[in-house]
């Protein structure tokens, strides 16, 4: 390993080491989605015009290969959009993360030697 791979090698562990810190400082994580909904029906008193029912909040996410869909407070929505902004700084933390590993690993460990690319067989005249 040369010089200028030991340099890169400080920096990327220097990266990792504070990536990992930044996880400590996460607060509470949740995927998924908050949907702010409002209904407009008729309105019973004023026949032509609507009325606004809401606004409701729904949180969404997968479970198990389903949309589950479950009703929220206004209160809750708050707490829980929160929730959902810290797991996309976790997710991105993560994939940077697995990034770096890589190319620390990648500079650390010895690879398989490449073969040479086969040479064309040319068909010669006689």
């Amino acid at each position: 390993m040369g010089g200028k791979n030991a340099m890169n090698l400080a920096e990327l562990q220097r990266r990792h080491e504070r990536l990992k810190r930044s996880l400590l400082a996460l607060g509470p994580t949740l995927q998924g989605s908050i949907l702010r909904r409002v209904i407009q029906r008729p309105d019973p008193e004023h026949p032509r015009h609507a009325k606004d029912y809401g606004p409701y909040y729904q949180w969404t996410r997968k479970l198990h290969k389903h949309t589950v869909i479950q009703n929220l407070t206004p209160a809750q929505a708050k707490v829980f959009q929160r929730a959902i902004r810290e797991n996309r700084k976790l997710e991105k933390t993560l994939a940077e993360m697995r990034a770096i590993s890589l190319k620390m690993l990648e500079l650390t460990t010895e690879g398989v030697n490449k073969r040479a690319p086969r040479q064309k067989k040319t068909k010669t005249l006689s």
